[in-house]
């Protein structure tokens, strides 16, 4: 016997090295006391093919439900058994979780008092001797397989056991994670709440919810978990700064918006994730828009184009270069931009795109119309920009609850109320606008207000001063609240 192998206090058998007991699992089951008052897997279980294939296949969550319903056991008689907590054994037995960690296999097998005979290899008591060695670094050179003693393994059987005892604990090592896949569908079902309460709901408890949907985002990504979930906790901690870029800048807060953005960008590269960086230059020109800094706009949607291929992402951003375009007066750019939408209009949406999420992180057919209304406002083409606010009004009011956008919804009216001031039907402009007055103050973004103070300085044109709801309309406009970014409401 080895000079380090451990025996059997009873039978002097050789011990596995993942028995932590001084009795094998035979000599063991002989000693226990009043077997009666504990729960246990009867010896006809193990005779069922089916166990045998699951235990042999290492599918241990297959494994433990035939085990059960076999032995009419409950998982709660299975967690004392094998000492897993009952919560592990519910996720092991739906596939949720795998069990590679050494000692915990072998804790499940010694639990459930599984027969010697079907117990995989590295866990035979006539192969304790083997000990699995460190795996090499990189750049090491590679030794032989050798017995804890330092006697060379000669025997092909030996040799394969080792072999894979040491592949165990590299998988063990690289399949080990801070977060379940039942987890990540949480968080991505929350995000995809908020996105979708954001056009229509109150700004502040979203971004009080948003805060938190983040931070645990990067609490989960500064542990450890396989490539696969760490790429999909990029996009989603991408995604809710994304949110919060747009959060910021719905208060007037450009520089935190552009701040919460460049995170997002950092984040798209390490997700590797195309719809995301679209969407990411997409709001910087947005931002840039609405900013002193218009021209820049267009080299944000000329950048955001390369990654936005299909679908509902490129609608978006020929979109924003429309109207980002007419805001600087290049026509020829603005109707290039418009001609693309309409071709992206017709080409299928990435269903692994941004779009999955909903409300704000989608571009439908109202929102649409909103931009090419707004588009050919900019270009003075108002008769055409009252068209299409019409219709994305009508698409808000009759389209469903969760993509009805107060924001653009509001602004789609003030293209109207603009469109109608220009050509004289200051009546007419008056019933566009007095939904605008009556919006509550928590649903007053930015962007309104600025465009109200627009309005306002058509209303003081010397042709309105002797019409009465002319200087009605423009008291009312003066002076219009919006959100205010210092509000103490985020704890709310």
């Amino acid at each position: 016997m080895p000079r380090h192998a451990r025996a059997c206090a009873d039978c002097g058998c050789r011990l596995s090295q993942y028995n932590d007991e001084d009795r094998c699992s035979a000599c063991a089951r002989g000693r226990r006391l009043d077997t009666r008052l504990q729960p246990r897997v009867p010896d006809a279980v193990w005779q069922h093919p089916e166990v045998q294939s699951a235990i042999a296949a290492w599918d241990f969550g297959r494994a433990s439900r035939l085990i059960r319903e076999r032995a009419k056991l409950r998982q709660g008689d299975m967690a004392h058994m094998t000492g897993l907590s009952q919560g592990f054994l519910s996720m092991l037995e739906a596939g949720d979780r795998r069990l590679t960690n050494l000692d915990k296999v072998a804790r499940f097998l010694n639990g459930i008092e599984t027969p010697d005979a079907l117990l995989p290899p590295p866990f035979r008591e006539q192969h304790a001797a083997l000990t699995p060695l460190p795996l090499p670094h990189a750049g090491t050179p590679a030794v032989d397989l050798q017995l804890a003693t330092g006697e060379q393994v000669t025997d092909l059987h030996e040799l394969a056991t080792q072999a894979a005892a040491q592949s165990l604990q590299f998988a063990e090592v690289t399949t080990k994670s801070n977060v379940s896949d039942v987890e990540l569908e949480g968080l991505e079902s929350r995000i995809t709440r908020i996105a979708t309460d954001y056009v229509h709901a109150p700004l502040y408890p979203l971004f009080h919810d948003l805060l938190t949907t983040r931070d645990q985002l990067f609490s989960l990504l500064s542990g450890h978990q396989p490539p696969r979930q760490t790429r999909e906790l990029y996009l989603l901690a991408g995604t809710s700064c994304l949110l919060l870029a747009h959060a910021s800048q719905n208060l007037g807060d450009q520089d935190s918006a552009v701040a919460q953005l460049q995170t997002a960008g950092t984040l798209a590269e390490h997700a590797d994730h195309d719809d995301l960086r679209a969407w990411v230059k997409g709001t910087a020109a947005l931002i840039a828009e609405w900013s002193t800094h218009r021209h820049t706009a267009l080299e944000y949607t000329q950048q955001a184009i390369r990654f936005a291929h299909v679908g509902e992402t490129r609608v978006r951003t020929a979109a924003i270069g429309a109207r980002a375009a007419a805001r600087v007066g290049d026509r020829n750019t603005a109707l290039a931009a418009l001609k693309e939408l309409e071709h992206a209009r017709e080409q299928q949406t990435d269903p692994n795109g941004l779009t999955r999420f909903g409300g704000l992180l989608t571009f439908p057919e109202a929102k649409q119309e909103y931009y090419i209304g707004g588009t050919y406002a900019l270009l003075g083409e108002h008769e055409r920009a009252e068209q299409h606010a019409a219709a994305a009004i009508d698409l808000y009011e009759t389209g469903p609850k969760e993509q009805r956008s107060y924001g653009d919804e509001a602004l789609a009216r003030l293209d109207i109320v603009t469109a109608r001031i220009t050509a004289g039907e200051i009546e007419g402009a008056g019933e566009q606008l007095q939904p605008i007055l009556e919006l509550p103050v928590d649903r007053r973004i930015r962007q309104l207000g600025d465009a109200v103070q627009g309005v306002a300085r058509l209303l003081e044109e010397p042709r309105f001063a002797r019409s009465r709801v002319g200087r009605e309309l423009a008291d009312a406009t003066r002076g219009y609240q919006v959100i205010d970014t210092r509000a103490k409401a985020l704890t709310s």
